[in-house]
């Protein structure tokens, strides 16, 4: 989807770049492989077969948003709360964008702070820089997960506070 775009420059790209940056230093703590591994736990059987850790197979494994309800239906069964509704067949971005859009009101009902939320074309269209809100929505729903008790225990790099 973001083939169609034009190419950024500017401030946006030096901004799209830190991303990518940002992204990486992530990548290095091992982040987004921890967030997977405790996504496919969480699932069980499930759990679609578990992709390499790369942000290119982290976007094929979550892009129509399947995986993302599936995981926070789990969650939410585990606290007694109602689960989202979904499209387990998302042929058509429209379906793809509104599973995303309904994990994250989902995940905002589950405790995940507004600030910590994505907005759906950050997954969708497939950039390794936006994919950086997903990985932080994703370790901050892990978090709030361990709040409330739910195991498996999501074992996330706790992030640096400010001093």
């Amino acid at each position: 989807m973001s083939g169609f775009r034009a190419t950024k420059a500017g401030d946006a790209f030096r901004l799209e770049e830190k991303f990518e940056q940002r992204y990486d230093e992530e990548e290095k703590l091992g982040t987004p492989s921890k967030i997977i591994t405790w996504i496919t736990q969480v699932l069980g059987s499930d759990a679609p077969p578990k992709p390499g850790s790369g942000w290119q197979e982290i976007h094929a494994y979550l892009n129509d948003g399947v995986v993302l309800c599936k995981l926070i239906n789990k969650l939410n069964s585990s606290v007694g709360k109602p689960k989202t509704t979904f499209k387990e067949k998302a042929t058509s971005s429209f379906v793809a964008l509104s599973n995303i859009e309904n994990f994250n009101n989902a995940a905002k009902d589950f405790g995940v702070p507004a600030t910590a939320l994505f907005q759906p074309p950050d997954l969708y269209e497939g950039r390794k820089g936006p994919m950086l809100n997903v990985v932080n929505c994703l370790n901050q729903l892990g978090f709030v997960a361990n709040t409330k008790g739910i195991q498996p225990k999501y074992e996330g790099i706790t992030p640096p506070k400010a001093e």
